[in-house]
C-alpha cells in the first residue's frame, strides 16, 4: 500500500487506536503522536494505547493522546513494528486486529489487514511524513513528534541509513517552526550524571573481539541498580560501541531481568557483518547495521551465541 492509500485508508476510519513498539524510541513514538495530531485535525478520535516502557525523553510526545482506559477503538494501526515479538502484553491483545501496519524494517513480518511498509526509509517517520501530508497540512504540531522520530533514528543525522530524503523530510518540518532545538538538546545534547557513569562502565569493561573489529559491552542489572540507573539514562546506549576506533561491529547487551539480555547490534557500513542476518538467528530482527534480538541465559551463555551467529553471516 502506497502512503496516499494509506492516507485514503485512515481517512475512512475513527476512533483509532495506535501501536508502539516494546521499549518504545523515538520513532515509533514520533510516528504515533504525529499520526494523532493529523487525524485529531480531520476529527478523529485517535489515541496512543499506553506503553509502560516509554522513557521520560519520549513520553513528551505522546502525553498528550494517551488512550483512556474504556476507549473502545474500531481501527488499529502499528507503527515502526517489525515483529510480533515486539509488541508488549496489553499490545499484543490487539495484534489480529491490526488494520495498518506501517513499518521501514527489512525484517518486518507482513502482519495487518494492510501494510504501508518501505524498507529504503531510514526512519518509520518518513513514511509517515508522507501520510500526514496526504491527509492535510503539516502543522508544528505535526512536525515536532516527526522530527524526533527521524532525527533519533538517524542519530541526529549521522547514521549510514540516512539519505537525502531524510534531509528533505527534516528540511520541511523545521519550515513549519517548530523548536527543534530543544529536540536536540532532549536527545542528543544532555547526559544525566547517572548516563556518564553507564557510560564510563561500558568503556572500561569492554571486551573485543575480531582482532579489535567487535565489541562487547554489557549493562547487567547490578550496574543500573549501583549508578541509581532509570530507563531514560539507559536509552541509546547501544550507540556507545559505534565511537570506539576500528570497531564495525558492536554488541551491546542489557540486562533487563536475571538472565534475560536485549541485544542491541549495530555494525558498520562495509557490510561484514549484516546485523539482521545476525539477530534473524538469536530470533529477532532490524536493519543491515542496526539490529536486536532478546536472549536467555548467563552473560558468558549469551555472549557466546552472540558470536556464534556473528560468525555465521560475517564476510572477510
Amino acid at each position: 500500500m502506497t502512503t496516499q492509500e494509506a492516507a485514503a485508508l485512515l481517512r475512512q476510519k475513527d476512533d483509532i487506536l495506535i501501536l508502539t513498539h516494546l521499549r518504545p524510541d523515538g520513532d515509533t513514538v514520533g510516528c504515533a503522536a504525529a499520526l494523532c495530531a493529523a487525524l485529531g485535525q480531520l476529527g478523529r478520535r485517535t489515541h496512543i494505547l499506553y506503553n509502560p516502557d516509554i522513557t521520560d525523553n519520549n513520553a513528551v510526545y505522546a502525553a498528550p493522546y494517551w488512550a483512556p482506559e474504556d476507549f473502545k477503538p474500531d481501527f488499529v494501526v502499528s507503527v515502526d513494528i517489525a515483529a510480533r515479538s515486539l509488541f508488549y502484553p496489553a499490545a499484543e491483545a490487539y495484534f489480529d486486529r491490526i488494520g495498518l501496519a506501517i513499518d521501514h524494517h527489512p525484517s518486518f513480518e507482513g502482519f495487518g489487514a494492510a501494510r504501508c511498509v518501505d524498507a529504503s526509509r531510514a526512519a518509520c517517520g518518513e513514511i509517515v511524513y508522507e501520510i500526514c501530508c496526504a491527509l492535510g497540512e503539516i502543522t508544528r504540531e505535526i512536525a515536532l513528534p516527526l522530527y524526533a522520530a527521524v532525527s533519533t533514528d538517524t542519530g541526529c543525522f549521522v547514521y549510514a541509513n540516512t539519505t537525502a530524503n531524510t534531509h528533505r523530510v527534516a528540511a520541511a518540518l523545521l519550515e513549519t517552526g517548530i523548536d527543534y532545538f530543544s529536540v536536540n538538546k532532549r536527545h542528543f545534547r544532555t547526559k544525566s550524571r547517572r548516563r556518564i557513569a553507564l557510560e564510563a562502565d561500558l568503556l572500561s569493561n569492554m571486551e573485543f573481539f575480531h582482532e579489535g573489529r567487535g565489541v562487547f559491552m554489557a549493562v547487567p542489572i547490578s550496574l543500573m541498580e549501583r549508578v541509581g540507573a532509570t530507563e531514560s539514562d539507559a536509552e541509546d546506549l547501544s550507540t556507545l560501541a559505534g565511537v570506539v576506533e576500528g570497531v564495525d561491529c558492536g554488541a551491546v547487551l542489557r540486562e533487563l531481568k536475571p538472565d534475560v539480555w536485549k541485544l542491541s547490534l549495530r555494525t558498520g557500513a562495509n557490510g561484514r557483518v549484516n546485523a539482521t542476518e545476525a539477530c534473524k538467528l538469536l530470533g529477532g530482527g532490524g536493519h543491515a547495521m542496526a539490529a536486536g534480538a532478546t536472549i536467555e541465559g548467563t552473560l558468558p551463555e549469551v555472549k557466546a551465541r552472540i558470536l556464534a551467529a556473528i560468525d555465521a553471516v560475517k564476510r572477510e
